[in-house]
């Protein structure tokens, strides 16, 4: 515990750290961790984006409904369905983009898990023997990349969960403030 909190204090310790990482893990770790950082910069985005701007846009939307003399046309029924559409895609915006790199961490985990086994059958066939020494270095890039593939997915299953059930609530909750008269 001590030395995790010293290098936390050093940076050049936890970068030394996090190279020692890459290297044991392959360059597949580096597809990995670009994806874990689009992934969190558009979730922090998302998050943002409810916190501040979201409930302005849906408030714009109801103001302009509530302007309107006519709520019981067809026009007045297309207008309303465009606000509320409005507000729909603008709260889910980005969404598709981090399920997808949800979806990709584990495949990414995969493709090391590969790459690091072809380095074991080529140690394999070049020794001629199964020399535990000699395929350490492809066991730890075939199982690092899988576990790092499996932790990106998970945190970003559960902030996607929550994102999609958020944007949800929002477009529900706009529905039912501009209510139909017909």
């Amino acid at each position: 515990m001590g030395d995790f909190l010293i290098k936390l204090v050093r940076p050049d310790l936890a970068f030394s750290s996090l190279r020692d990482f890459i290297e044991l893990g392959g360059d597949v770790l580096l597809a990995i961790m670009l994806a874990t950082f689009i992934m969190w910069a558009l979730i922090i985005e998302r998050y943002w984006h409810f916190a501040t701007s979201q409930k302005g846009l849906s408030k714009n939307a109801i103001n302009h409904w509530n302007e309107r003399s006519d709520h019981s046309s067809w026009y007045a029924r297309r207008i309303r369905e465009k606000l509320i559409s409005e507000v729909k895609q603008s709260s889910e915006r980005g969404l598709l983009y981090i399920k997808t790199l949800v979806a990709a961490a584990p495949l990414f985990g995969l493709l090391g898990t590969v790459t690091g086994m072809v380095e074991v059958f080529d140690v394999m066939a070049i020794t001629g023997s199964s020399n535990a020494r000699a395929m350490a270095a492809g066991i730890s890039k075939a199982t690092l990349p899988t576990m790092a593939g499996m932790v990106v997915a998970l945190s970003g299953v559960f902030a996607s969960i929550y994102l999609n059930s958020a944007s949800e609530r929002h477009s529900n909750d706009l529905n039912e403030l501009i209510k139909r008269e017909l």
